[in-house]
């Protein structure tokens, strides 16, 4: 049987579901801005930074997570836009 530590248990587990991951309140507040800033950033205010702030985040860390989100959004979106084809590698084929 195959065990696997913690980290490559969180790996797993942040890839299949997030939400139920083992996080700090940090981390998931993270995941949450990032989420509703990749889904749906028409709904971002004010209270989402200051959920950030309130749990230690500087406002130079919020803007690397916003920055961050939103080049990932950026590049898929070009990606998407112009038919490009993912690396082997990337998809986990060899």
């Amino acid at each position: 049987m195959l065990r696997l530590t913690n980290n490559e248990a969180l790996v797993k587990h942040l890839q299949s579901d997030w939400k139920q991951a083992d996080l700090s309140d940090a981390d998931r507040q993270m995941l949450i801005y990032a989420e509703k800033l990749t889904l749906t950033p028409w709904d971002m205010v004010e209270q989402d930074v200051i959920a950030l702030r309130d749990l230690g985040f500087s406002d130079s860390a919020i803007l690397d997570i916003n920055q961050v989100t939103s080049y990932y959004a950026y590049v898929n979106r070009l990606a998407d836009g112009l038919g490009v084809e993912l690396e082997d590698y990337v998809k986990g084929e060899s």
